[in-house]
């Protein structure tokens, strides 16, 4: 490949990043396409990001965070960001998808704002169909990864209001339900997480014939 071309491509990438932030894995590598663990930040209290059935039943599907500290869930994509970057980039809105092979309930796994949860009191984080547009109910499934503290990042959803030009965001936390489910869910304290890259091997067995 042409040197000054490659340094033109070098030169652009660190241009974009200085001027959209960038998130990170684990590594410390900036994360691209592909597919990542959402891990927890702060260990021994639970494990990685994955779906399950809500109130006992096996469908429709929660996104949930894994009991077990050692079952790093299932990997999860972004996409969808309006910055034209090759980067997955911090603060801004994208849409968020569970990589499974095949599930019982035929259903699209991408994360969305469900509705209000009048006997809990919650907004809980659900799975649901791929976003289509930037307006009405595609407007559920937008988040945010944002930057907390030096190495850990939370995700957060910042609903446009008709009443005030900059939207108020909500951090994403973890609400253990009456039977012992850590669902993700709108809260105050956010769930602070990391990313770990997956690779292929481990994306294609990922299945949910077994609720």
């Amino acid at each position: 490949m042409n040197p000054t071309f490659c340094f033109v491509l070098a030169l652009t990438a660190v241009l974009a990043t200085n001027a959209v932030g960038a998130v990170s894995d684990i590594n410390g590598d900036i994360i691209f396409r592909g597919s990542y663990y959402v891990l927890p930040f702060v260990r021994g209290r639970g494990g990685g990001v994955s779906l399950a059935g809500r109130g006992g039943q096996p469908c429709p599907y929660d996104i949930v965070q894994e009991s077990s500290e050692v079952d790093q869930g299932i990997p999860v994509r972004f996409s969808n960001w309006a910055p034209r970057v090759a980067f997955v980039p911090d603060s801004q809105n994208l849409n968020i998808e569970t990589v499974v092979g095949a599930t019982i309930c035929i259903q699209s796994t991408y994360w969305r704002v469900g509705e209000f949860d009048k006997e809990r009191k919650q907004y809980f984080v659900v799975a649901g169909p791929k976003p289509e547009g930037f307006d009405g109910d595609s407007l559920k499934s937008f988040f945010q990864i944002e930057k907390s503290g030096d190495v850990a990042y939370k995700f957060v959803f910042c609903p446009r209001t008709s009443d005030s030009g900059r939207p108020k965001c909500k951090n994403v936390g973890i609400f253990v339900d009456e039977i012992g489910v850590r669902r993700l869910a709108l809260r105050s304290k956010p769930f602070l997480v990391m990313f770990k890259k997956a690779n292929e091997t481990e994306i294609s067995t990922k299945t949910m014939w077994g609720l």
